[in-house]
Formats: structure tokens, C-alpha cells, sequence
């Protein structure tokens, strides 16, 4: 029997009709049946700031934190906004990674995904995470890769993922996820 696995979703996106919040969507659906999605919501992570750091985390950073430490694995999906990855996405994981000594961020196992608009999908916008992934030691899973281009043509009125190719792709994505999980555990 395989090992059940609990993996932490967060959009890079607080957008209400975001194709990267309805990808994680998909991901809950077309995912293997031993890995439990848990979506979060970045909307309630406030700007970092040292000061409030030191008055103690506000109690939505130390949520977040907590669903890190107690995830198997992280899956990302993020717009690409000037070349990068959103400054929502780059708020929390500031926030996840205070204090580096007690970090849940540290050797976590994540996946990085994300829709665009246009033709290069978010390339250059997942390599960015990457490096601020590696700064903080966690465990990116390098293949498959996700990039999902045109976005609007792949989602239904409903903000479905309705294009196969797409769909099945993200199957792979999600197993290799689930192989990359278990095999991060087992370090």
C-alpha cells in the first residue's frame, strides 16, 4: 500500500478568478489518490516587517507557518509579473522563513507551476523562486515541468482546466510530486 502524503497548495495569486488558484483547484482533482491538497490563502499574510516580528508573529503567519511544518510538501502556482514571481508570494515566504533557525521552509520537497496569459507561460518567474528556494535549503522538484501558456484558452467560463494535453501533464507533474515527496521523506 502507498504511503498518503499531505501537500500544502498556495497560489501566488489573490486574484478572485485566478487561472493559478483554479490550476491548484485541478490539482486537487487530478491528483493521485493518496495525496491530500490543502489550498491556502495568501489574502490574510500581512507585509513583512522586522518590528512586527519582533512584537511576535501576527496569528495568520504562524497559521501558515504551522500548515508548512505539518505538510509533506509544498505545491506553488504562481503568475509571472515583471519577469518574477508575485510580491504576495515573496511576502510569505519572507514571513515562512523567520527565523532561518526555525524555519519550516527548511529541506521542505515543493513543485512550482503557474499559467500565463501569454506564449512564454512563467518560465522566468519559476527560475526566480527557484533561487529564493535554494537560499532557504528546500527541495525543489526539478521535472516534469509545468508552464502553462494561453491560459484563457485553457480554462472554462467556470475557470475549469479543460484543455487535456494540459490535464494530462499535470497528472504526471502531480506523480512525480508524489514520488519526490516520498523520496525527500525517506532522506
Amino acid at each position: 500500500m502507498s504511503a498518503n502524503i499531505k501537500v500544502l497548495a498556495i497560489s501566488g495569486s489573490l486574484r478572485l478568478k485566478s487561472h493559478n488558484t483554479a490550476l491548484l483547484e485541478s490539482a486537487k482533482v487530478l491528483s493521485p489518490e493518496n495525496m491530500e491538497i490543502e489550498i491556502f490563502s495568501l489574502k490574510d499574510i500581512p507585509l513583512y516587517n522586522e518590528d512586527v516580528e519582533k512584537e511576535g508573529f501576527p496569528e495568520s503567519v504562524k497559521i501558515f507557518k504551522d500548515k508548512i511544518a505539518k505538510s509533506d510538501s509544498l505545491l506553488i502556482a504562481s503568475p509571472e509579473y515583471n519577469y518574477s514571481f508575485t510580491g504576495v508570494l515573496k511576502n510569505a515566504i519572507d514571513w515562512a522563513s523567520r527565523p532561518a533557525s526555525d524555519s519550516p521552509l527548511k529541506k521542505k520537497p515543493y513543485a512550482i507551476m503557474g499559467v500565463s496569459g501569454g506564449n512564454s507561460g512563467t518560465i522566468r518567474s519559476q527560475m526566480h523562486f527557484r533561487q529564493v528556494a535554494l537560499f532557504n535549503d528546500m527541495a525543489g522538484m526539478n521535472k516534469p515541468e509545468v508552464y502553462v501558456t494561453n491560459g484563457k484558452s485553457k480554462f472554462n467560463e467556470k475557470n475549469e482546466l479543460t484543455d487535456e494535453p494540459t490535464i494530462l501533464h499535470l497528472r504526471k507533474f502531480l506523480t512525480a510530486l508524489y514520488d519526490w515527496t516520498l523520496l525527500n521523506k525517506s532522506r
